[in-house]
């Protein structure tokens, strides 16, 4: 079911993938070429944020690919694992960008030259377009899975910096205030670093097996606690497998016994109330003197 699921997302947006890469990496030789020329620090920021995120797109891909292969070996949950280890890899990347960014912005203000304002806001004016474009590409996916959801935030973004670095031109262009271009760069990097950060902190959450953000621990455990015959539980333990997956374990006291479906409907249940879809359940009969939910 889930191997299923995460092919066919890969599959599915593989097209997207491959498009907003191309429209990127050719909007990006743009922005460098034209960022030189014009002497914009904001544009070739600009161009920066977009090549990190093109790399961003590129391991997101990558990953969903590896996601899809079946277990093997002694790799016995698959390849999944490496969603998590991208998203950590992505924001890393996005912090080196901030420092390149930062390092040219400084040096402008050092030195201010003239700047193009009206290359700098045709130029960035495309990537305003090229960018919601590829952001369109993702919007429908983004609610069911968090790789396809960051390519999202990622490239609208991105069209929001862009459209920054228009706004800095025309300032330019209308005051000939140079120090306008470096100030703009500050912006951006502000921009990148708010949501790398978020990235980076749910990234490593995950990495070190936290209960993902969107489920609530107290409610799955008093969910558990309602079912027919439980009396109590403990070892209860949620993680996620990947950026789409989620696992639970859980040792459940059920003095009286249970019947055939009751493990296969608990399991559905989970799976419907909280998006949880890998349970392993184990059956105790009788209370143990003392439980905890850490190793034992």
């Amino acid at each position: 079911m889930a191997h299923a699921h995460e092919h066919t997302t890969q599959k599915s947006y593989g097209k997207a993938f491959a498009l907003g890469i191309g429209l990127n990496l050719i909007f990006i030789v743009v922005e460098v070429i034209y960022g030189l020329i014009a002497n914009s620090s904001a544009l070739l920021a600009d161009a920066g944020h977009n090549a990190s995120d093109v790399l961003g797109l590129v391991f997101a891909w990558t990953a969903m690919w590896l996601a899809s292969i079946k277990p093997k070996g002694k790799y016995t949950y698959g390849l999944r694992k490496t969603t998590i280890l991208v998203s950590i890899l992505n924001a890393l990347l996005l912090f080196g960008a901030v420092i390149a960014i930062g390092w040219d912005a400084v040096g402008k203000f050092k030195n201010p030259e003239p700047v193009a304002g009206s290359q700098v806001m045709i130029v960035a004016a495309i990537g305003v377009v090229i960018n919601t474009l590829t952001a369109l590409l993702f919007m429908k996916g983004q609610k069911d899975d968090l790789n396809i959801k960051g390519a999202f935030l990622h490239m609208a973004a991105d069209a929001g910096v862009s459209l920054g670095v228009v706004v800095a031109g025309l300032l330019i262009n209308l005051t000939g205030i140079q120090w306008i271009d470096p100030v703009m760069s500050f912006i951006i990097i502000l921009v990148i670093l708010w949501g790398t950060w978020r990235l980076f902190t749910d990234s490593l959450d995950l990495a070190l097996d936290a209960v993902p953000k969107h489920i609530n621990l107290e409610k799955v455990r008093e969910f558990l606690l309602t079912q027919k015959g439980v009396e109590n539980i403990h070892d209860l333990h949620i993680w996620a497998m990947s950026t789409t997956k989620v696992a639970l374990t859980a040792h459940l006291i059920m003095p009286e016994g249970f019947s055939d479906k009751f493990i296969s409907e608990l399991q559905q249940k989970l799976e419907h109330e909280f998006g949880i879809g890998h349970t392993t359940l184990q059956i105790e009969n009788e209370q143990i003197e003392k439980y905890c939910d850490t190793d034992c």
